[in-house]
This record gives C-alpha cells, sequence and structure tokens, in this order.
C-alpha cells in the first residue's frame, strides 16, 4: 500500500473531479454569531450519493487492476461508504457486494441497491458487517474496498482538504466526524501538508470514541460496545493503517453526546435548510466547544442521508429539549365546563394545544377524578413556564409529563 504523499493527493483531487459535484463553502452568520468565530460548512451532504465516501471509493476502485476488478469487489459500510463503491463500481462496470449491519436505514440500503450492488444484512454494528465481508471476499474471492482503513481511500478523502485550502486559504480549524479515521486522515494529513498551521480537530460520538481511546492508550483500541445515534460513525475500532497518521496529525479530538446531535439537527435545518444525518452533525455540534477566538473555523457536513422515520424522531425529541413541545398533566373536578375553562388558560397564554387526553377513571373522587393531559407548542422555556405559571395561578397543580407519541 502506497504512502499518502502529495503527489497522491493531487492525483486523487484531479481524479474525484470525474465524478464529485461542487460542494463550495457556506458561510454562516447564526453560527459565527452562536460561537465567536467565523464558521463555515463544507456542505457534503449535497454530494452525488449523498455523502463525501464517493471520492475515496472512486479513487480507490481507479487505482485496482483489471485482474482485481475483474474479480468483483466486497466492502462492508453503515450506508454512505456503501453507495460509493456501488457508484463507482458501475462507473467502472464491475460487479459490487456490500455487507451492511441489520440496523443500517431503509434507505441508505435501498440507495445502494438501487445504484446496482447486492447488498446483505448482517450484524448488528460496522465492525460484524466488516468481519462477514472478509469471511466471503476469502470464500469468493472478491477484491475488498475497505470504508477506512486503506491508506487510497483515505488519500481520496483529502480532496475535501485541498478544495477546502483552495476557496479558503487562511483557514484556522477544520472539523472532521470520525468514525473508522479514514476522512480524518486523508483531511488531516494533507491540511499539515499544505499549511502546517491548521488546526485539525476530529469529532466522535461520546457513545463511539474509539479514536479517542486508542490515542489516549498510544495503540489501536477496541470499544467494547458503541451506543450512539450516529449510526454511520458507530465504530469499535479505529483503523490500523491510519493510525500513525491520525496519531501524528490530529490536534484534538472533541466527543459530542447524542443530546447535542439533536439540537444540531434543528440548529441547522432552521437556519439553513440543510439536510444533515446524525453523523455529519458531529461537526456542527463541536462548534460549541470551540473558544471563541474569531477563528476561521470550517465544519465538514459529511452526509445527509437520513431516513424520513429517523428524521421524524431527531425533530420531535429537538423540539422537546427546547420547551417547543412539552406536556403537563392537571387533575379537574368532574364537572361540565372545566375542559373548557382549562383550554381558555392555556389559550390567553398563547399556548397550542396539539394533543389532549382526558381520563375520568383515576379517582371515585369526583371533586378531583379527572386526569387532563395536555401536549402543547410553545416558543422555548420561558414562555413554557408562563403557561404552566398560568395555570397554578388559575389553582390548579400542573405536572410535567415526558411528551409521548406527539405526532
Amino acid at each position: 500500500m502506497n504512502q499518502l504523499s502529495l503527489d497522491k493527493f493531487e492525483e486523487a483531487y484531479e481524479r474525484v473531479q470525474e465524478v464529485v459535484l461542487p460542494t463550495n463553502l457556506i458561510k454562516s452568520d447564526f453560527f459565527s454569531q452562536m460561537t465567536g468565530n467565523k464558521v463555515y460548512f463544507k456542505p457534503e451532504n449535497l454530494q452525488l450519493t449523498g455523502a463525501y465516501k464517493i471520492r475515496g471509493a472512486y479513487y480507490k476502485i481507479s487505482t485496482l487492476t483489471e485482474e482485481e476488478k475483474s474479480r468483483g469487489l466486497i466492502t462492508a459500510s453503515a450506508g454512505n461508504h456503501a453507495q460509493g463503491v456501488a457508484y463507482a463500481a458501475k462507473k467502472y462496470g464491475v460487479s459490487a457486494t456490500i455487507v451492511m449491519p441489520v440496523s443500517t436505514p431503509l434507505l441508505k440500503v435501498n440507495r445502494t441497491k438501487e445504484l446496482g450492488a447486492e447488498v446483505i444484512l448482517h450484524g448488528n454494528v460496522y465492525d460484524e458487517a466488516c468481519e462477514k465481508a472478509l469471511e466471503l471476499a476469502e470464500e469468493h474471492g472478491y477484491t475488498f474496498v475497505h470504508p477506512f482503513d486503506d491508506l487510497d481511500v483515505a488519500t481520496g478523502q483529502g480532496s475535501i482538504a485541498m478544495e477546502i485550502v483552495k476557496e479558503l486559504p487562511t483557514v484556522d480549524t477544520i472539523l472532521v466526524p470520525v468514525g473508522g479515521g479514514g476522512l480524518a486522515t486523508g483531511i488531516s494529513s494533507l491540511a499539515k501538508m499544505l499549511n502546517p498551521k491548521i488546526k485539525v480537530i476530529g469529532v466522535e460520538p461520546a457513545g463511539a470514541n474509539c479514536l479517542q481511546a486508542s490515542i489516549r492508550a498510544g495503540q489501536v483500541t477496541t470499544l467494547e460496545k458503541v451506543n450512539t445515534i450516529a449510526d454511520g460513525t458507530a465504530v469499535k475500532t479505529p483503523g490500523e493503517n491510519i493510525f500513525p497518521y491520525l496519531m501524528e496529525n490530529l490536534d484534538e479530538i472533541i466527543t459530542i453526546e447524542d443530546d447535542e446531535l439533536i439540537v444540531a439537527f434543528l440548529d441547522i435545518l432552521e437556519n439553513h435548510k440543510l439536510l444533515v444525518e446524525n453523523s455529519g452533525l458531529l461537526t456542527v455540534a463541536a462548534l460549541k466547544h470551540l473558544p471563541a477566538e474569531n477563528k476561521k473555523v470550517v465544519a465538514i457536513l459529511s452526509g445527509g442521508n437520513m431516513d424520513i422515520i429517523t428524521l421524524s424522531s431527531v425533530v420531535q425529541n429537538g423540539l422537546i429539549q427546547r420547551s417547543r413541545i412539552f406536556t403537563v398533566s392537571v387533575c379537574l373536578p368532574d364537572v361540565p365546563g372545566q375542559l373548557n375553562k382549562v383550554s381558555k388558560i392555556i389559550a390567553d397564554a398563547q399556548g397550542n394545544v396539539i394533543k389532549l387526553e382526558h381520563n375520568q377513571f383515576i379517582s371515585v373522587n369526583r371533586n378531583n377524578s379527572v386526569e387532563l393531559t395536555i401536549t402543547m407548542e410553545a416558543f422555548g422555556e420561558e414562555h413554557k413556564q408562563s403557561i404552566i405559571r398560568a395555570l397554578f395561578e388559575a389553582g390548579y397543580q400542573p405536572e410535567e409529563k415526558n411528551p409521548r407519541g406527539v405526532y
């Protein structure tokens, strides 16, 4: 396997221009004001196949011999690399088999199939799918294309850094999402070659921080388990071949909790109208972890392949976190007009009721026998508290509850 070099990066940059869409930087006034830095997004969520992975896959396959291609390709992927390999294989007229975890969103499975690849679902996480892919490669003689632990793949991903520096030569910091580390390897290695002063920070889910654990240990380390909504970066073990480059070129690792991703999703959707999947949101959430130093910061939005079910769940939970949706229950006497009275209090406080549950059977005492559970919309925490306060002042004892099945 070739070592990473500037010549290879330049070759990969030219090669991937054959298939990639332009993803010019987007200056974000909203996030700049929020964080105290000059924030730009590299929107690879708008890329062909919906993610950056096409870069590494296409370049890697371009380097294979005719004999290697003729045996057919196989890989393992949580979704985005699968589509990249499937697309590149189709362009080169090569057959491709993709092993994906059973938890892979249906959107990513179907799109991979639509690109002509055979899909096999196996294992609960990427690492288990990869073991199966390697078994099949051995059994059938397929050429294995690793999603991250391959220097040619990492070189292809590094074309992103070339584009960033060409467009924003004075960039100070680049935030890179990390799963197995292929993207971070390509970005950090080329960025340091072009300008050693550029700071490159890897961003991992707190529930899948395999690179952070490995760097702390000074060697590749496997996590016992991973638990994160960022399925594209749910990796137990970083790449062996790329690990020395990550150790040398990454300046820092930031870890992000799932709750932070949910808030980041709403921030970027509402303010930039960009749909970014949970793994791509890692860098958005990380912006709040940086010191406010008026630095030029580029956050890579690695992909946008989010299925509708996940999207609806993230939106709902985000609205709950921001007190834009909340639920309270109050106990009422079982007499006519009480529901109307409570509704008027909420309406006067400018709350918007979206769901009501009326239970007459919580008590045999008719003076306080009806439980009314109300889910409503508010403008935020301050408005929510004003609605609850209005209910208290009217003589009720509202009890806040966790909203269920809002939509």
